[in-house]
């Protein structure tokens, strides 16, 4: 890996590698062990479809248009809002925490939940897109490419890494107790990047 890539990489997980919406999801089918190649593949092929487009110099495009942030931040703040409560109502709800008890997720409401996660995110945009495409600017030719792909690598190593490393956890989730208390950070998390989306639009 050249210098190129290797920078490229570490920006990337850095981004990436955060508490968020989207994480604390793929970290809870993981657990489950539902769609984990599906979802895990989903997540870092978005990122490196907007790091690649990001290079490609639609950066400067985003920035031109704050209009279309402003939805996509009062969209995801709303997405954030409405899961959160649901992940509210499993905490409180000991029987369907029960792996006997809990239903899996069909796939299709899987991917649509993940692409929310994602989509509905503005800060994937800025990361992705503004950040990393931006700085790519500073390299040229193969070092340019070397540096997307390495931010993309970083993307799938670490959503693979969740995803499957889940597992290890697994016996510790076989209480229901310890569901109930998965979920109610996860409630928590949404809740708070909502507030948080939300304390960023401008509301004049």
């Amino acid at each position: 890996m050249n210098t190129a890539a290797l920078a490229g990489f570490l920006l990337g997980a850095s981004l990436i590698i955060a508490i968020g919406a989207q994480n604390a999801f793929v970290l809870r089918q993981g657990l489950k062990r539902e769609h984990v190649f599906v979802l895990c593949f989903l997540c870092a092929l978005a990122d490196a479809v907007l790091i690649i487009a990001g290079v490609a110099g639609l950066g400067t495009l985003v920035k031109q248009f704050p209009l279309l942030l402003k939805v996509v931040t009062a969209g995801g703040a709303l997405f954030l809002l409405i899961y959160g409560a649901l992940a509210f109502k499993r905490a409180v709800s000991p029987g369907v925490l029960a792996a006997g008890n809990t239903g899996p997720l069909p796939l299709k409401a899987a991917i649509v939940t993940v692409l929310g996660f994602t989509l509905l995110n503005p800060h994937v945009y800025l990361d992705t897109v503004v950040l990393l495409g931006g700085l790519s600017a500073q390299y040229e030719g193969t070092d340019r490419f070397a540096y997307a792909a390495g931010a993309c690598l970083a993307s799938f190593v670490w959503f693979f890494s969740l995803g499957y490393g889940a597992r290890i956890l697994s016996p510790l989730f076989a209480r229901p107790s310890s569901w109930r208390a998965l979920d109610t950070v996860i409630g928590a998390i949404m809740w708070v990047l909502a507030a948080r989306l939300l304390w960023q639009l401008p509301w004049n």
